[in-house]
């Protein structure tokens, strides 16, 4: 069967995010103040051919542990669609 598996990788919540910075001092000049944090992370879709959901689960994560996610700076969480 063939999933989609959804990767969030985000940037460790103790790490500076320049451009998460950046994007903060863009809305600002904007007068949109009430957004008071950004973090600017990424997300890749895999489709993946396994024969369960939790099959496809964890061959994301084994790709997102050994080659989308820097573990030393980022995040990762994964979720599986039919």
């Amino acid at each position: 069967m063939t999933y989609h598996v959804d990767v969030n990788v985000m940037p460790l919540k103790d790490l500076l995010d320049p451009q998460g910075k950046a994007v903060l001092g863009g809305l600002a000049s904007l007068s949109l103040t009430s957004v008071t944090d950004v973090r600017i992370g990424k997300r890749i879709r895999l489709t993946v051919e396994a024969a369960t959901p939790e099959e496809a689960r964890a061959v994301a994560e084994e790709a997102s542990k050994r080659l989308l996610a820097n573990a030393v700076m980022e995040t990762f969480e994964v979720t599986v669609a039919g």
